[in-house]
């Protein structure tokens, strides 16, 4: 297999200002009943920041798409970096991530995404299971002494994965189950994060996950006093909606 990107990557890279590069996989593993490990080799710069994500040219059918993947973890002496990859769902990217085997090669893009950690008192992180690498590799990077909360939506009981952070840093957690909810119904959140007292001084909210629902805790953040621009969203998926060919989700109001 060639170690050059395919044209389309190395195009794509130039014009969002990222690099293009074929990366192979290490290990692929269950984590929980929706979420898989993918360790990849490759140029570590691709993972960017923590909040950062890549894109992985994949195939749909018999042509390619690009799905987007929040990057878990980073090893700069090893020169390989983990996703974790939701696989409860059905599409090109979860078939990818339940199928992958070790040896392959693919294409990545990065790195991508504008939601990196902003400097604040307390940061506070609300979406779904397939928020919980961006959200673990950013509280991860938080400055002691400092605040994390969570407020996170699973479908089975082992996706309440946990990670260890800086004990100088206080940790709220809050794992909500969903119930047999749909995925764009935000009763699950909204409750978990009513339940949620946000502590004094400036905060940071960040939200991951459904169009529908990111929209719906952005009002009650608002409703709460966190001004706009303290709230940073990224709606990966849209239910009903397939993902464009780039991994963007549908986002026009109709």
């Amino acid at each position: 297999m060639s170690h050059t990107p395919h044209q389309s990557s190395l195009d794509l890279a130039e014009r969002v200002g990222g690099l293009a590069q074929v990366c192979q996989v290490v290990a692929n593993r269950p984590i929980s009943t929706s979420l898989r490990e993918i360790v990849l080799h490759g140029d570590v710069r691709l993972a960017g920041e923590p909040g950062n994500d890549v894109m992985v040219r994949v195939r749909s059918g018999d042509h390619h798409v690009r799905r987007r993947f929040s990057v878990r973890h980073v090893d700069p002496d090893a020169h390989r970096f983990t996703l974790w990859v939701s696989v409860d769902h059905e599409g090109p990217g979860s078939a990818w991530a339940r199928d992958v085997e070790p040896g392959a090669s693919l294409d990545v893009v990065g790195p991508r995404g504008k939601i990196t950690l902003r400097e604040a008192d307390w940061h506070l992180f609300v979406g779904d299971v397939a928020a919980l690498a961006a959200f673990y590799r950013m509280a991860e990077a938080i400055e002691t002494p400092g605040r994390a909360l969570f407020v996170v939506e699973i479908d089975h009981d082992d996706d309440a994965l946990t990670a260890r952070f800086d004990e100088g840093l206080g940790v709220t957690g809050v794992f909500v189950d969903r119930r047999g909810r749909h995925r764009d119904d935000p009763a699950g959140l909204l409750s978990g994060l009513a339940a949620l007292e946000l502590p004094e001084g400036e905060g940071e909210a960040y939200l991951f996950g459904e169009f529908h629902v990111i929209r719906a805790v952005r009002a009650a953040l608002a409703e709460r006093g966190l001004a706009d621009d303290a709230v940073r969203h990224k709606a990966y998926f849209r239910l009903g909606r397939a993902n464009a060919d780039h991994g963007e989700p549908d986002k026009r109001e109709a």
